[in-house]
């Protein structure tokens, strides 16, 4: 018998993926800053030595070293998701380059979703907080990319279950 396909790995059978989002870029700020941070501090012997060739080679390594560091973050960043179904919300976060932290939430046990953008910042860069309020805790998915669009999804998934439920009871 062949096997049915996989949208993401640990999906069950007859479960449908419903879509799938990440944190806005803004989450990997940390990473802008470490790859400028190296490339600025070590332009500095240029300005002060700008007659000795060999100096300029340290703004490279400053900025390979960068590069390296901002690379670790992006694929934080990366491989961090959430993957909502008909069934489940599945957060799944980068822990360093091997480590991994799945958390799911079946949605029949969500209670209330709620979202909140943080001001001008996020007003104008379209990022917000999105609080999933369950019987056991909340599930806080800070630095969301269009936090509105995000809620109404998940709001239109817990609520296609809560009618499933309703017909069935």
């Amino acid at each position: 018998m062949a096997k049915a396909k996989r949208d993401f790995e640990g999906q069950r059978d007859g479960e449908k993926l419903l879509f799938i989002f990440r944190r806005h870029v803004i989450a990997m700020r940390k990473g802008f800053w470490l790859l400028f941070a190296p490339v600025a501090l070590t332009s500095i012997p240029v300005f002060i030595w700008p007659t000795v060739l060999e100096v300029y080679w340290i703004p490279v390594g400053g900025f390979v070293l960068g590069l390296m560091l901002f690379l670790y973050h992006y694929l934080l960043w990366y491989y961090t998701i959430y993957i909502v179904t008909d069934q489940r919300l599945r957060q799944v976060t980068q822990k360093g380059f091997f480590g991994k932290d799945v958390v799911e939430l079946g949605l029949s046990k969500i209670q209330s979703i709620s979202y909140n953008i943080p001001g001008f910042s996020g007003e104008v860069l379209g990022f917000g907080t999105i609080v999933v309020q369950t019987y056991v805790g909340d599930l806080i998915i800070s630095k969301v990319e269009h936090p509105q669009e995000i809620y109404n999804k998940l709001q239109d998934a817990v609520a296609a279950v809560e009618g499933t439920q309703d017909i069935d009871e």
